[in-house]
């Protein structure tokens, strides 16, 4: 194919061609044959993630994906978290922990910027990072365990005696799980400590006894590695550093290294939002009656779809979070009898029962300590008032029912006026709804003359004599308007 081209190039062009084609020849294919000596360096990269709020699964998410689009990343030379939390759920950190342990980039940490903290499930990341750092003005510590579940902020907790640690026998369930967990958070800072050579005995008091550090006492005690009130004077710290890594110790080029701020993306805003509790608790509401209004009201269809979506973006919350069955059972049960009582009305003992089983649901739908993972009482008591109001609302429309006289039947034709057509007393005929009825009177009736329905025995009426003072009353007044 070369050669004929050449050849028809040499014919047409002479010599021009041939050499035209000489030229070009040696850059055909260098996209896929490129000599080594042709790819540009690549520059070195700094990730900077951002974490401000309580430890959930939405913030798991976001770090774990940065991380390891991070390893993904040529020259990558640093992953960097700024780090603001009051704590956060068990699961959530210790999947964060494993991504850091088992990056291929070095992973720092700052608490940052000034005022921060990384209590509890942050004290933990923070002792997990290849370079802990922390602003001025900023702590650490309160780490202590309270459920096996979630870690926040927590009371501070006295040391047991060695006399109390050796008496298991006698102690009840709780305080077995209590001491089991405690041990547990113990061994997993203590091992975290270990493995980046910090403070062991500070990192166990922190978790034992609630103990807290500033900044500064933090850099004597040997629980971070440095001070820096921003990003950039962390990073010019770090420039020429070692850091050990799995494969061996790494130099880190930062001074000139492109940082690419990774801020939390929708993705991560809208799953922070779904495992919000107060979100996925009006949610799952909205489901529920959503579902149940397109049952009331076959062919809607809209409540029905807007209810599926929200219930089941409910459930994925739900299941990210540390939810309490009984709550979720009391929650359900005050559901059902609120709708019993608006089926079968009780005079407001399922209504109420109800409410309460609603309300007491909600308070124990969530089971954390941390403020963050546990629904409102604003939302909550707004719910209620709601709920309370809607049951109050159906009630209203079903005793104004019961006081609505028939529309169909034998119970729709009495109270009603008919004209007299002939024969009595006794049997005769009168004209009724349109059509010609046989009727039964004591008294006598002339032709024409106006009779109100008394009853139907069979297909006979039973009729009565119009008093002087009855009005007949009109289409509106029938249908109770």
């Amino acid at each position: 194919m070369i050669g004929w081209l050449a050849n028809a190039l040499f014919r047409r062009c002479g010599c021009v061609g041939l050499l035209a084609l000489l030229w070009i020849l040696p850059g055909l294919g260098a996209d896929h044959v490129r000599p080594e000596s042709y790819s540009p360096a690549v520059a070195p990269t700094i990730t900077l993630l951002s974490v401000k709020g309580a430890i959930g699964p939405g913030v798991s998410d976001y770090l774990l994906r940065g991380i390891e689009s991070a390893s993904d990343t040529p020259n990558s030379q640093l992953v960097l978290i700024t780090l603001d939390t009051p704590g956060g759920l068990v699961s959530s950190l210790r999947d964060i922990n494993q991504a850091i342990l088992g990056s291929r980039v070095p992973v720092a940490c700052l608490v940052y910027p000034s005022g921060a903290r990384a209590a509890s499930a942050g004290t933990y990341i923070l002792y997990a990072c290849h370079i802990a750092a922390m602003a001025t003005a900023t702590s650490l510590g309160a780490a202590t365990p309270v459920q096996l579940g979630p870690m926040g902020n927590e009371p501070q907790q006295p040391k047991p005696s060695e006399n109390e640690a050796e008496k298991p026998v006698g102690d009840s369930n709780s305080q077995k799980l209590e001491r089991k967990q405690l041990n547990d958070a113990i061994a997993y800072i203590r091992a975290l400590a270990e493995l980046r050579q910090r403070n062991v005995e500070w990192a166990e008091k922190a978790v034992r006894e609630a103990a807290t550090l500033t900044a500064s006492e933090a850099l004597e005690a040997n629980v971070i590695d440095y001070i820096a009130d921003t990003p950039q004077q962390l990073l010019a710290m770090l420039d020429g550093k070692s850091v050990a890594m799995p494969g061996g110790a790494r130099i880190l080029n930062t001074e000139n290294a492109i940082v690419l701020d990774r801020s939390p993306d929708w993705r991560a805003r809208f799953i922070n939002l779904l495992t919000n509790p107060n979100i996925a608790y009006i949610l799952m509401l909205l489901g529920i009656y959503g579902l149940l209004l397109e049952f009331y009201s076959p062919g809607a269809m809209l409540p029905g779809v807007i209810g599926g979506i929200c219930l089941l973006l409910a459930l994925y919350a739900f299941q990210l979070l540390p939810i309490s069955y009984a709550g979720g059972g009391l929650l359900l049960l005050g559901i059902i009898l609120l709708l019993a009582e608006a089926m079968l009305p009780s005079f407001g003992i399922l209504g109420f029962g109800g409410l309460a089983a609603f309300v007491l649901g909600s308070v124990f739908l969530v089971d954390s300590e941390v403020e963050a993972f546990r629904i409102a009482w604003p939302v909550i008591a707004l719910v209620s008032v709601v709920s309370l109001l809607f049951f109050l609302l159906l009630i209203s429309f079903v005793f104004k029912t019961r006081k609505l006289s028939g529309v169909a039947g034998a119970e729709g034709m009495v109270g009603e006026y008919a004209s007299v057509i002939d024969g009595f007393p006794g049997r005769g005929r009168v004209h009724f709804m349109g059509e010609d009825w046989q009727g039964s009177s004591e008294q006598a009736l002339s032709p024409g003359q106006r009779v109100r329905v008394l009853g139907l025995k069979g297909l006979v009426l039973k009729l009565a004599e119009v008093e002087s003072g009855d009005i007949e009353p009109t289409e509106n007044q029938r249908r109770g308007d």
